[in-house]
């Protein structure tokens, strides 16, 4: 149904309620589009732009992030743009049109993505967990029903799960218990505080078992065919600074 924009008279004509709505709209847009193009132009040389998960970018990035600086150099400004894993992270925001995209993904390299890491798994949990329910975790996997599990609600994440951990490693005889959270921030919170077993992705926890807050449970790693990778937007794929960004991810150069 349209609406009328204006209203004509004998001196002129007037702007309705539905066109002053739209000028304000077509106003906005074009001051958001000008203030887009003029950073830029102005930043290109000068900033990056990285975006990524809550989850990537609390366990990987921040703990590299003094290095990163310092590979780009100390007068470039490294920008950061977390969303959740539903949120296309490709998709345009004001002022911070992503570079550099980390997300979780099978493996492909190409030259504008790299496997920043693959997804190698093992459960973990406190060492006052571990000592606690020592008897257990030395036996068979099909023994550890008695154990509390800590899962991941978070849909669509890509991620190995427990039923895929199973699967590689062996399933307890009887269904667990499951606690559930929808962060795995949260997860690895929880499983330091001795609330259960966590699965421990190996590039995501090692501030934890670095300062003693998880241990390492289980057989082994087992490797999934997922990763993180880093891949440049069309954007990121004509600015030297994003390629010089990949060029830190990615872990054969």
């Amino acid at each position: 149904m349209s609406k009328r924009l204006f209203e004509r008279s004998r001196t002129g004509a007037v702007l309705t309620d539905a066109g002053r709505q739209l000028r304000e709209g077509v106003v906005q847009g074009l001051g958001i589009l000008q203030a887009t193009v003029d950073d830029t132009a102005g930043m290109s040389d000068t900033q990056v732009v990285i975006t990524c998960t809550h989850e990537i970018s609390t366990l990987f990035l921040l703990p590299r992030f003094d290095a990163l600086q310092r590979a780009l150099g100390e007068e470039i400004s490294v920008r950061v743009r977390t969303c959740t894993p539903q949120f296309e992270v490709s998709k345009p925001g004001l002022h911070l049109t992503p570079d550099v995209i980390l997300s979780w993904g099978e493996r492909v390299v190409t030259e504008d993505c790299v496997m920043v890491f693959e997804e190698t798994v093992r459960p973990i949990c406190s060492p006052g967990y571990a000592v606690a329910h020592a008897s257990t975790l030395k036996g068979p996997v099909s023994g550890w029903y008695e154990l509390s599990f800590l899962d991941d609600l978070t849909p669509d994440r890509g991620w190995a799960s427990w039923e895929d951990w199973f699967r590689s490693a062996g399933r307890p005889a009887r269904e667990p218990r499951y606690i559930g959270f929808d962060s795995y921030v949260y997860i690895l919170e929880a499983a330091a505080a001795g609330r259960g077993i966590a699965l421990g992705w190996r590039f995501l926890i090692e501030k934890y078992l670095a300062a003693g807050a998880l241990v390492e449970i289980g057989d082994d790693y087992v490797l999934f065919r997922s990763g993180c990778q880093a891949r440049l937007t069309e954007q990121g794929r004509y600015k030297p600074l994003a390629r010089k960004c990949l060029e830190f991810f990615d872990p054969s150069t």
